[in-house]
């Protein structure tokens, strides 16, 4: 998928946030009197408790991970990290974002075809999270959100296809799936990367029938090419009685071969070639 499609698809979820975080009395963070004196509080403490209390201020974010601070209840200033963060206990909520790829297996589905076929299909999803306060903000669990709207996508692209194009196209189905995962995912800060079809499990009957399908296929093509190399055994050898009958000399010399064959195998055997029309000649007697 294009950067800019995925820069595009960021800007307009950060958008989303700004908006939902900005109401009637504007992008104040604790701005009331209320959240001010609690600010103030904790500063205080935060003073008289040095330097107990600096473990408890800072945070530190991985180079895979990124932080986002509620400031009684409101975002400040976005993500934030990798590196070392400075909060304010008992005002600042501190959450951390795994930004990278994911990989979860859909367990098999059973699912009938448009041909009217059941089977079972099991596939993999890989995803990572590329906006971590939508992330956070626009969906309770992003990640169970991902794997059930994964099983139903599945489910509802298989029934559309026969098992014969579902076989033939599974990396074609593959990628119409991706797209479509992106496209319900991307309002949650979630990019999908890729997905793949692991296996495609058929009904003991159906495989069967296909083996049997495959196996007379399989007899059909033995039993032509055996019909067609008859075929041609029996036009060489009406060629070959041809060029014995213009030179009679020929079939003597084939009567000798074969003797010096029969002769090589060592068996007792014994065989005398007596010409036909020596034959005749008793049998007209």
């Amino acid at each position: 998928m294009p950067l800019n499609k995925i820069g595009a698809d960021n800007n307009e979820a950060a958008e989303e946030v700004v908006d939902d975080n900005t109401g009637e009395d504007g992008p104040s963070c604790g701005s009331g009197l209320c959240g001010i004196l609690l600010m103030l509080l904790s500063v205080v403490i935060i003073i008289v408790t040095f330097p107990f209390t600096i473990w408890s201020c800072l945070k530190i974010v991985a180079e895979y991970e990124r932080a986002v601070i509620f400031r009684l209840g409101r975002i400040v200033g976005g993500a934030k990290g990798p590196g070392i963060l400075w909060v304010i206990p008992c005002v600042d909520t501190f959450r951390k974002v795994d930004m990278r790829t994911v990989s979860f297996n859909i367990p098999p589905q059973e699912v009938l075809t448009k041909d009217s076929v059941t089977i079972m299909v099991d596939a993999v999803v890989y995803y990572r999270v590329f906006n971590p306060v939508v992330n956070l903000t626009q969906v309770e669990d992003a990640n169970m959100a991902t794997q059930m709207i994964a099983q139903t996508t599945l489910r509802n692209m298989l029934g559309t296809k026969s098992l014969a194009e579902l076989l033939m196209d599974r990396e074609e189905m593959a990628e119409n799936m991706e797209v479509v995962l992106y496209d319900a995912s991307k309002h949650w800060g979630i990019k999908v990367e890729r997905v793949e079809l692991k296996d495609v499990k058929l009904p003991q009957s159906l495989q069967r029938a296909m083996a049997a399908e495959a196996e007379a296929s399989r007899e059909a093509r033995a039993k032509v090419i055996a019909a067609e190399g008859e075929m041609k055994a029996s036009r060489a050898l009406k060629e070959a009685a041809e060029v014995m009958s213009q030179s009679p000399s020929a079939l003597q010399l084939r009567y000798l071969q074969t003797l010096s064959e029969i002769a090589g195998e060592k068996n007792s055997t014994v065989i005398f070639p007596i010409p036909l029309d020596m034959m005749g000649t008793f049998m007209r007697k």
